[in-house]
């Protein structure tokens, strides 16, 4: 039925939801082969994935390594939400699923929106999760940005709406890198820059091997960065001696993110 609406419509993909094995126990659903339930279910959903092109799921099961979107379990709309982020998006690429989704930004799940009218967002919030969303392999937009922010704030995301777009070409070539390694292409610290004091750093990340992307993922304005050794020069171009830890401000419109000077 699928293949049929992709040449009836010209549809080029579809966005697998649900799967997630706890819809499906053995006990409670009428499961025809006694075999199709809780993980194995999740398994035979995902992999259906694997006759389209284009394809997005949020929950996978054995299946690391293969041609499949997998989007993170809906982060709610808070900053514990927002701090998972990172961390999460690192797991899901050492388990194999390279070309992961952050989920939506500002929080995927919908009842966290149910209630609030535009003066109730924390704008902040919505900023700081867009500009992680723009330094990883996708971005989707929950809530549409026009409608709760000003007009200021509206700006800085359509700014990194564009750069996620600029990095185009390069998140392509790391999607082709994974296809071919199995490397992440969100990488951790350590993965990337092994015995330099990296293990337990949970809030910076590697996107492929040229950039590290230090978010802001709280209400402050300030954060420390750990910079591995050599030279890196900034988003604003300022030059650091690596090895060293700094603190920095950072006004809401910016993402500090990094490339090592050669």
């Amino acid at each position: 039925t699928l293949k049929k609406m992709q040449q009836d419509y010209h549809i080029d993909g579809f966005k697998f939801d649900a799967g997630d094995p706890e819809r499906y126990p053995e006990k409670e659903v009428d499961v025809f082969d006694r075999q199709s339930y809780d993980t194995e279910q999740t398994y035979l959903w995902a992999k259906l994935g694997l006759e389209f092109p284009y394809n997005e799921f949020r929950a996978c099961w054995k299946l690391g390594g293969q041609p499949l979107v997998q989007r993170l379990g809906d982060k709610k709309y808070s900053w514990n939400g927002v701090t998972s982020l990172v961390p999460s998006m690192i797991a899901a690429g050492l388990l194999g699923y390279s070309y992961a989704c952050p989920d939506m930004i500002g929080g995927g799940e919908y009842s966290s929106f149910q209630g609030i009218d535009a003066s109730g967002f924390d704008q902040t919030l919505i900023v700081r999760s867009c500009q992680i969303h723009s330094m990883m392999p996708m971005m989707q937009f929950s809530v549409a940005p026009w409608r709760i922010l000003s007009k200021e704030n509206l700006e800085t995301c359509i700014k990194y709406a564009k750069w996620h777009e600029q990095l185009g070409d390069y998140i392509l070539s790391q999607a082709k890198n994974a296809s071919i390694t199995g490397e992440p292409i969100v990488r951790h610290m350590d993965y990337a820059f092994p015995n330099q004091g990296f293990e337990e750093c949970r809030d910076q990340y590697m996107l492929g091997d040229k950039y590290l992307i230090a978010p802001i993922m709280s209400s402050d304005n300030t954060r420390t960065v750990k910079l591995p050794k050599g030279k890196w020069k900034d988003d604003l171009g300022k030059v650091y001696k690596g090895g060293k830890t700094y603190t920095l401000d950072v006004p809401l419109s910016r993402l500090p993110w990094f490339v090592e000077v050669k």
